[in-house]
């Protein structure tokens, strides 16, 4: 699963163009401080993780949705087929005298 940020592209819509802007929009209609550095870090970065606060704060300064912000692919994850598993032939070594014996059954 791919998980794209899209926080750029919702402010743009929004005729928001920088972390300033941003980050006054934040203070103003959601009542969130945030440092000029997180907020650029924001603005410019796919982050790990973002608060739940945060996310809510966003979508309210940016009259928004978290889908606005946030772009989830679930297309599913295609795996390789796994190899089939060989099988020894222990016949052959008993044969060949090289002191192998079977296993008990």
């Amino acid at each position: 699963m791919k998980i794209r940020w899209r926080l750029r592209m919702a402010a743009a819509q929004r005729e928001v163009w920088t972390g300033t802007e941003l980050r006054r929009l934040l203070a103003e209609k959601a009542g969130l401080e945030m440092s000029s550095a997180s907020v650029s870090a924001l603005f410019t970065k796919e982050p790990s993780q973002v608060k739940m606060s945060t996310l809510a704060a966003l979508c309210t300064a940016l009259e928004c949705t978290p889908n606005d912000l946030i772009e989830v692919d679930t297309t599913p994850v295609e795996r390789p087929a796994t190899p089939p598993r060989l099988v020894a032939d222990t016949s052959q070594a008993v044969v060949a005298g090289r002191g192998r014996s079977m296993p008990p059954l």
